[in-house]
């Protein structure tokens, strides 16, 4: 019991630390745990209510400290903006690719990150194009292959950093989980049974 008991404090620990990480000033965009958060989530908690949750918890605390700070003229970024929802419901979908990983594998966990990180860019701004999102100069992007396109490209700077950070993160979250588990969690049930 005890371990399930500090497994559930390492979560809400991580949950609180990514979503302040998030906020952190001067981060390039789209660097952040998130993505890893669902994949890890995905693959380690063996809950599937709390597989989705993980992720979720974390962006509505990072959200609503965005909201504050942006409230208090401390940031310009609002925590609360339109078509959050479809941001949500990626992360949902993102934690199902979780489930496919492997937690000790690391070829599962290295292309689990690479698909999501991919999974994430095309459904991101596929829906910034389909719904009626502003380009670089601020104009709606056209409804054509064209506007699409044009969509993804200029996307691709924040995929390259998404990926990046995906890929970081997923390495320490597993590479973490793996770590505790083997030098204190397995080591504690073997003194206990000594």
């Amino acid at each position: 019991m005890k371990n399930n008991k500090s497994i559930v404090v390492s979560f809400v620990l991580l949950v609180l630390m990514a979503s302040l990480y998030r906020i952190l000033p001067g981060r390039p965009w789209g660097f952040t745990p998130q993505i890893a958060m669902a994949l890890f989530a995905g693959s380690i908690v063996k809950d599937k209510k709390y597989a989705f949750l993980l992720p979720l918890f974390s962006m509505l605390v990072s959200d609503i400290l965005y909201q504050v700070l942006f409230q208090f003229n401390l940031s310009p970024i609002p925590g609360f903006y339109s078509g959050q929802v479809i941001n949500y419901l990626l992360f949902v979908a993102l934690t199902v690719v979780g489930f496919a990983i492997k937690k000790t594998n690391p070829v599962h966990i290295i292309v689990g990150s690479v698909a999501s990180a991919t999974l994430y860019f095309l459904l991101s701004n596929f829906a910034v194009w389909i719904g009626r999102g502003l380009n670089i100069a601020n104009l709606p992007y056209p409804k054509t292959m064209a506007g699409l396109l044009n969509c993804y490209s200029e996307g691709i700077p924040f995929y390259r950093v998404s990926l990046y950070a995906t890929l970081i993160f997923s390495g320490i979250l597993f590479g973490g989980y793996f770590l505790i588990n083997k030098y204190f969690i397995q080591k504690r049930v073997v003194l206990a049974q000594v």
